[in-house]
């Protein structure tokens, strides 16, 4: 499909060139423009199905009726938080002091 429109926007601007005539200078102008944005259209719609995820890999309804479900309350009140970890600004006791080499 892009080539189509490439070769129709072609056409149309050296139709629109070559011409002396008003009328085929419109025609000319329309078929180079119309086909100057099917092959802007046509280069994205390619761009955004080469990174698209296949449709295997999609979740099927019943799943995600099922992550959207919500959780009853006393589970998420059984959920705590993770644990804090206690880090010191203060050397440890069990490593010795890095020393600074200067050469």
């Amino acid at each position: 499909m892009r080539w189509i429109m490439l070769v129709l926007t072609l056409i149309g601007f050296a139709l629109a060139l070559v011409t002396k005539s008003p009328g085929l200078l419109a025609l000319g102008l329309f078929l180079g423009f119309v086909g100057m944005f099917g092959l802007v259209f046509s280069m994205a719609a390619d761009r955004v199905s080469a990174s698209a995820r296949p449709e295997s890999a999609m979740a099927a309804p019943e799943d995600l009726a099922k992550l959207g479900a919500r959780r009853p309350v006393a589970a998420v009140r059984s959920i705590s938080a993770p644990p804090a970890t206690n880090v010191s600004a203060a050397p440890s006791a069990e490593r010795p002091p890095q020393q600074i080499r200067r050469s």
